[in-house]
């Protein structure tokens, strides 16, 4: 049987542009992290009930590939899905840590919602696929479009491929859970502090590198003085030229 990768990302930067109801809206460059990635496969199993086999803390209902397959049955309604996911379980050999601000989960999502798609033979455009994505997920889209390095903007619906090249990084993730919604409720009421459209525009035509390199850690990440704030032990894991990716908890160095 096939096995699909699904990488990890990084966010090179990550900076709030202003608020939607309940969600933020952010400018972000995302890139693909090479050497860190999920393995997933489809296994024959025994009983009808959908099931995941891999090492997750979450239970299944919880679990972003089960919330892709229902947003995929919702859109589609497709017969064979459903007897596909009847006769295979999913499997997944997990490499990406949780919560860890490198999207693991959206990213096992993405690459479940492309293997469905091609198994099956839906013919879902990557548009599509994308929007059924975000239901799960606000990064979810990034993972579908595959690109090594993305301007990703809104609530994550706006996916712009960045041509640069990919870089290779050095992870570490401490064992530190971060709720991602803790720390941008964090944001919201202690740094509040949203750049306008001339620093979007800006941000959007620099390199990661030259951010990487003309930023500290604090500059680049809007979420990483939340992120202390709530989870202060992560100060002693921080490191000399290590950035902070996403909500967390993960630090990353270009190598």
């Amino acid at each position: 049987m096939k096995i699909y990768k699904a990488y990890a990302k990084v966010n090179t930067f990550l900076k709030i542009t202003g608020v939607r109801g309940d969600y933020h809206e952010i400018i972000s460059r995302f890139m693909r992290v090479e050497n860190l990635y999920d393995e997933l496969s489809f296994e024959k199993k025994e009983i009808q009930d959908f099931k995941i086999i891999g090492d997750f803390s979450c239970t299944t209902e919880q679990n972003t590939i089960y919330k892709a397959y229902t947003a995929l049955l919702k859109y589609t309604k497709s017969e064979s899905l459903k007897n596909l996911m009847q006769t295979y379980a999913v499997k997944v050999d997990k490499s990406i840590p949780a919560f860890a601000g490198l999207g693991g989960g959206s990213s096992d999502a993405a690459t479940y919602l492309k293997m469905c798609n091609e198994v099956l033979h839906l013919d879902l455009s990557i548009k599509e696929l994308a929007e059924i994505g975000l239901e799960v997920g606000a990064d979810v889209p990034f993972f579908i479009y595959g690109y090594d390095s993305a301007n990703v903007g809104g609530i994550g619906e706006i996916v712009e491929k960045y041509d640069e090249a990919l870089l290779n990084f050095d992870v570490c993730t401490p064992k530190v859970e971060i709720s991602t919604p803790k720390v941008y409720k964090s944001y919201r009421a202690n740094f509040f502090d949203p750049i306008d459209e001339t620093e979007v525009k800006r941000l959007k035509n620099t390199t990661s590198l030259e951010i990487l390199n003309s930023y500290t850690p604090e500059e680049a990440n809007d979420l990483f003085k939340p992120a202390l704030k709530e989870y202060p032990e992560l100060k002693k894991h921080q490191k000399d030229g290590y950035y902070f990716s996403g909500s967390g908890s993960s630090f990353f160095k270009v190598v």
